[in-house]
């Protein structure tokens, strides 16, 4: 005997590619679907209503089926309150658990839909019943007696629709240029970039020490310099190699100047690390006049915050490191929840992967990395808006500061 239920699809299903997400899902799993109900939106701003009926062989291959098609957006056509159950003990999910997508979400709560507050992936949701609040929560943060949304009833998923105009981080369209960044494509995303920073919007970036190895660290010290970057997050061995170069000229002993490798240049990033520790902060050194210029000079004399996250490889670390994972994720939770509208992911797969597991599905994110498979990895993370960038940092970064320079310089002629 074949099982099967109802579901609904709201908003615009079509152009957004999401009935054909639907339909390809249900196929994929082995269920069957009959269309019951389809009213196209008759103008471009209308939405459109499809009513399907699902079938499956089997009531765990529908619960499956019903599962996926729920994080496309898709609902049932009876909506109960979402169902609550205790966490018993600190870090202990309870059974059948809900878990996270990060798109929008809302849960219904005593006849009420409430937001899902700092929605990221993987996470679980907890309801303040007294302050009628849900909280996207991770693991590390579940309490005992959190009451925990169980299941899918009572939940609701706002799948990222395409937007009405098209930018480059057109929706669902996301690829990865060619060898070498064109300065077509960077061109579009300066455009982008002063248009999210004319709206207010925020934008943070992740980076890997190749940024100073090759040569970019002056071009991304200027784009914070004149306000372009809001947040930082990072590792130890940028910063180490930031304040390197400052102190000596070197990058892991090497003269970025000639490309060679200098006397003694191996110990280099020791003696910087040491000079902060002395000064007791990178902030310190740099009010002191020790460090005199750089990526990290310039987040501290702009006010611009930084997570710098360790590593189990790190020398040292600076002491501005956070050596807890899980105190640099909340860190990092922090800082992209106050209005990062984009994040620039450079040189760094780990930190970028980080950063991109915490973030909501709409924010935009510029992937680069000289391994295409890198991109690929970072642009999978979730975000529906995404451009990837194979190239180093090295020939990234100056063309975009020289055209986000020229572009500012043409709007306000």
């Amino acid at each position: 005997m074949e099982l099967c239920r109802e579901i609904e699809l709201e908003g615009h299903i079509i152009d957004s590619g999401i009935m054909t997400l639907v339909f390809d899902k249900i196929m994929d799993m082995g269920g069957e679907f009959e269309i019951l109900t389809f009213n196209v939106g008759k103008h471009k701003k209308d939405p459109s209503y499809a009513r399907l009926r699902i079938t499956a062989a089997e009531d765990q291959q529908l619960d499956s089926i019903l599962s996926e098609l729920h994080r496309l957006g898709a609902r049932s056509p009876e909506i109960k309150d979402v169902t609550l159950k205790p966490a018993e003990g600190d870090r202990i999910v309870p059974k059948g658990f809900y878990s996270t997508t990060n798109h929008p979400t809302f849960v219904k709560y005593r006849d009420e839909w409430l937001p899902v507050e700092g929605i990221e992936m993987d996470c679980l949701i907890v309801v303040l019943e007294d302050a009628k609040r849900a909280i996207c929560t991770p693991l590390s943060k579940l309490k005992a007696g959190d009451a925990v949304v169980i299941g899918e009833n009572g939940v609701r998923v706002v799948y990222p629709e395409r937007p009405r105009k098209v930018s480059t981080f057109e929706f669902m369209h996301g690829t990865v240029s060619s060898e070498r960044p064109s300065e077509t494509i960077i061109a579009k995303l300066a455009r982008e970039i002063l248009a999210l920073k004319k709206k207010g919007g925020k934008i943070a970036i992740v980076g890997g020490p190749a940024i100073v190895h090759t040569g970019a660290a002056d071009s991304l010290a200027k784009m914070i310099r004149e306000g372009y970057i809001d947040v930082l997050f990072a590792g130890n061995a940028l910063a180490t190699h930031d304040i390197e170069y400052n102190l000596f000229g070197t990058s892991l002993g090497m003269d970025l100047k000639t490309g060679t490798l200098v006397t003694g240049g191996h110990k280099h990033h020791i003696y910087a690390i040491s000079e902060i520790m002395r000064a007791g902060s990178i902030k310190n050194a740099v009010d002191l006049g020790i460090v005199t210029g750089g990526i990290m000079y310039e987040c501290v004399k702009n006010g611009v915050p930084f997570v710098l996250a360790g590593s189990i490889r790190d020398d040292g670390p600076l002491p501005d490191v956070i050596t807890d994972a899980m105190e640099a994720q909340d860190a990092m939770r922090e800082l992209i929840q106050k209005d990062v509208g984009m994040v620039l992911m450079i040189g760094t797969l780990l930190h970028s992967v980080a950063v991109g597991n915490c973030l909501p599905s709409y924010v935009k994110t510029i992937c680069v990395d000289i391994n295409p498979a890198s991109v690929t990895k970072l642009m999978d993370r979730g975000t529906m808006q995404a451009v990837g960038v194979v190239s180093d940092a090295g020939a990234f970064l100056p063309l975009l500061a020289k055209q986000l320079d020229e572009q500012s310089s043409s709007s306000t002629a």
